[in-house]
């Protein structure tokens, strides 16, 4: 039995962990927890996820995937929240995240020095708390495994289940689910963007990085203090 837990917290992006969850899920052995802290309910752009496991109270895990969301930055500063990754990361196989949920990972000191993946927007966040930030899509450094922004946590899946169970396991769970991505339009990147395009969602996203930006600086002192 390979135990699965997935923190959630108040505005995590549901396709950063509903993603691996269903390639996950259609696996043998796997034990799949979906916690959060204090709470059995958690709100995800207006989507209601119910019957969580208290956080607090699951003792260990084989791996710890942390989802990203606009509501990392109040994630990661909850030193309740950051407490209970380092203690699950301690006995982990695998400590996982996608999106921005790498950032939570590195103020957990948990990619200390170590390279990782973000979402392009929010990546170079890493580096305020000691993690080097990667460009890749899929980012390994020791048993640390970090996907980029949300639908990457498919890409990421699969390449979990090939260290769990083989290749050949994974490919199952890719046919199963019809994963053969083929975009109408080549805009998945800054870097294949139509200028407009980019310029349009930089400025939807400016206002949020600006206030993580802020954010973190405060966190990232304070637990300089402390450590």
């Amino acid at each position: 039995m390979t135990n699965v837990v997935i923190p959630l917290y108040e505005g995590v992006t549901p396709l950063d962990f509903t993603g691996p969850y269903q390639l996950l899920y259609a696996l043998e052995g796997m034990n799949i927890k979906l916690a959060a802290l204090g709470t059995n309910e958690i709100v995800a752009d207006g989507i209601t996820f119910g019957g969580l496991s208290d956080l607090d109270r699951i003792e260990a895990c084989d791996v710890l995937l942390v989802p990203g969301g606009l509501g990392c930055i109040a994630a990661l500063e909850t030193p309740q929240f950051l407490a209970a990754l380092q203690r699950l990361a301690l006995g982990a196989t695998y400590v996982t995240s996608v999106c921005t949920g790498s950032l939570i990972l590195a103020a957990a000191g948990l990619l200390d020095k170590r390279r990782a993946a973000c979402h392009w927007a929010f990546r170079e966040l890493l580096a305020t708390f000691g993690a080097i930030p990667d460009p890749g899509r899929i980012v390994r450094d020791g048993n640390r495994i970090t996907g980029g922004g949300v639908v990457t946590g498919i890409d990421f899946a699969l390449s979990l289940i090939a260290d769990l169970r083989g290749e050949e396991a994974a490919q199952r769970a890719q046919l199963l689910v019809e994963y053969a991505p083929n975009p109408p339009f080549e805009a998945g990147t800054p870097e294949t963007a139509p200028k407009p395009v980019l310029e349009a969602v930089n400025g939807r996203l400016s206002s949020a990085i600006a206030e993580a930006e802020r954010r973190i600086a405060i966190v990232a002192e304070r637990l300089r203090t402390v450590r």
